[in-house]
């Protein structure tokens, strides 16, 4: 026990540290409070004050009568009829796709099944309800919708509700529902992208907590009085559709079933839509005319310069409607890049892009007096196809399938994957999203760029360097092999004292790893 408690202090030494840095990184970008959330989810004050955050005012205003809507209610909502629809289609098409391959894995809910799916009879139940987790400012997304200043998102978790327990343990469930609203109404022609902007930054400095803070969050002055359920656009979801447990024949592996839906204000439903930059490679691969348009597409120069910037969107031709991404990853190719198989050689027949196409555009690129920032060869490129998916991104530094698990204010004593409420790839990203705030509040034009998801953009904001998030312990890096390395990721290093110790097999001919302490 002596031997143990000094690493016992030191590592809650060190969670207190990230714990501490993180909310400094978040602060007047998102809100976490848990008390405050919890006050706006379950508006435990006077309707009044107007604190509903629920998913029944949300997504059913005109009934709402403030109590917490259970996931039977909301999916009997004719405007969420057709996501429950998509989502049982999903489940059904994981289970024939599992089948199909042939390796005779029992699948069904539990052991001792070999693959575990979620139970989506508790999905759809009275036992069960999304409850608010977190709001995220995301103006800098603002490229995608000026008119509107960007987005806020509204993240819920689904957790059980009733039934046996102990207080301590936490009744959340593997599934995040993530609500898209306009940060304003193209109609609230009195309200500017800086007003926003200056409501949220301005909140990094309040003292208030708990349901004080919620209240303030909802005053005139407030970043959240300007939000209201007609301002919702999108939902998007992920599921943890299935669970394999370690055996003497299988890894551990989960899979997340990714969904996105659209509201169509003429019908008044959510309409399964396509999932913004999740590339439909086996479409693309099996299709020569479909990934011949798609390499001549994104090969114009200016499609080139907006996808190294990360500010493309791709047409919904080349798109896919669902996605499923594995953690860990790296059970197959595909797995690991949802875009593999897409870049390859010039012998290469199959591959939508050749090397050769690639080499080409950049030079034209270069010759043209464009400066890109992030692709600088053909493995950047390949990355950054990859980085640009939902899966792609999803497996990047995530917490297990998530970006935004949020806070969990239901258990009275949550786990350490919540403790901090978003993972490395959120926190990380955070410098470059305040820097767009400022620009907005302050009146310049906004630079919305960013770098892979990988490896932040600082924007002058020395606080990640040294830290996990950028090039310390556990930070992604590119080890050069003692040569100049790949251009696109020669910045990749390590902090002082740490080294880039290359991850995977012994056998492996990548060059991307972690800092750890030690010598290459």
């Amino acid at each position: 026990m002596r031997l143990l408690l000094p690493v016992f202090i030191v590592l809650g030494c060190a969670l207190t540290a990230r714990v501490g840095m993180a909310a400094s990184l978040e602060a007047g970008l998102a809100i976490t409070d848990p008390l405050a959330l919890r006050t706006l989810d379950r508006n435990e004050r006077q309707p009044t004050e107007g604190l509903d955050f629920g998913v029944g005012h949300i997504f059913a205003p005109a009934q709402a009568d403030h109590a917490p809507m259970t996931n039977d209610a909301l999916f009997a909502l004719p405007s969420m009829a057709p996501v429950r629809r998509a989502l049982e289609a999903g489940f059904d098409r994981y289970i024939a796709r599992r089948r199909s391959e042939g390796t005779g894995e029992s699948i069904g809910i539990g052991p001792p099944f070999a693959v575990q799916l979620f139970a989506r009879d508790v999905l759809f139940s009275s036992r069960s309800r999304f409850v608010l987790s977190g709001i995220v400012n995301r103006m800098d997304r603002a490229y995608v919708a000026p008119a509107t200043c960007g987005e806020i998102r509204l993240i819920y978790r689904l957790t059980r509700i009733g039934g046996k327990g102990t207080p301590d343990t936490s009744p959340r469930l593997p599934m995040t529902l993530n609500v898209i609203v306009k940060a304003k109404d193209e109609r609230q022609s009195d309200v500017t992208c800086a007003d926003i902007a200056r409501r949220w930054l301005a909140t990094a400095t309040w003292p208030q907590t708990g349901a004080d803070l919620a209240i303030r969050l909802m005053s005139p002055e407030g970043p959240l009085a300007l939000l209201k359920p007609s301002n919702v656009v999108q939902i998007e979801t992920n599921l943890q559709i299935a669970h394999m447990p370690k055996s003497a024949t299988q890894d551990f592996r989960t899979d997340y079933l990714l969904k996105m839906f659209n509201y169509d204000r003429a019908t008044q439903t959510f309409r399964e839509a396509p999932l913004e930059n999740q590339i439909d490679r086996e479409r693309l691969l099996g299709d020569r005319a479909l990934a011949t348009a798609f390499r001549r597409w994104l090969l114009v120069p200016d499609h080139l310069a907006a996808f190294d910037r990360g500010t493309l969107i791709l047409p919904s031709e080349f798109l896919a409607t669902a996605a499923v991404a594995p953690t860990p990853v790296g059970f197959a190719p595909s797995d690991l890049q949802p875009a593999f198989g897409l870049v390859g050689s010039d012998d290469d027949k199959a591959a939508v892009f050749r090397t050769s196409d690639v080499v080409t555009a950049l030079n034209e690129a270069a010759a043209n007096g464009a400066v890109l920032q992030n692709i600088r060869s053909v493995a950047g490129f390949a990355r950054r196809l990859n980085d640009i998916t939902c899966a792609g991104c999803h497996q990047t530094r995530g917490i297990g399938g998530f970006h935004f698990p949020g806070v969990d204010w239901m258990a009275a004593k949550p786990d350490n994957s919540v403790v901090v409420p978003a993972s490395p790839h959120f926190y990380g990203d955070q410098a470059r999203r305040r820097d767009i705030l400022a620009a907005f509040r302050d009146g310049r034009s906004p630079d919305f760029s960013r770098g892979f998801s990988d490896r932040p953009q600082l924007r002058g904001d020395t606080r990640l360097l040294g830290t996990e998030y950028n090039d310390g312990w556990g930070a992604h890096c590119y080890d050069s092999g003692g040569g100049g390395g790949d251009r696109s990721f020669r910045s990749w290093t390590c902090a002082t004292g740490l080294a880039c110790q290359v991850t995977g097999a012994a056998t492996t001919t990548s060059h991307m790893g972690m800092c750890f302490v030690g010598t290459r």
